[in-house]
């Protein structure tokens, strides 16, 4: 398991992936697309992504928008864990 990120280490760890927040012990992030098919395309890139690093984000889709939340359940926070997938998230995008 990976611990749990300190407010000095989080914010740290944010300036690495500007485009997340922090909320409610999770990080979010909000993704718009041209088309609904692109935004399940990146959904499934994802699902890959995320299934490799078992570790699962909650993912919202709403038309062209992909909305994500990031947090470690067993940690009761958001951890490197969290922080690593969001990196690998907006590689994705990018």
């Amino acid at each position: 398991m990976s611990d749990l990120l300190e407010d000095d280490d989080l914010t740290a760890a944010l300036k690495k992936c500007p485009e997340w927040e922090y909320e409610k012990k999770s990080i979010t992030r909000t993704v718009e697309f041209e088309e609904f098919m692109d935004a399940i395309d990146f959904v499934n890139d994802l699902a890959e992504i995320a299934e490799e690093a078992q570790h699962h984000p909650d993912i919202h889709i709403r038309h062209t928008k992909v909305s994500l939340k990031l947090t470690t359940h067993d940690a009761g926070g958001v951890t490197d864990l969290d922080i690593e997938l969001a990196q690998r998230v907006d590689n994705l995008v990018d």
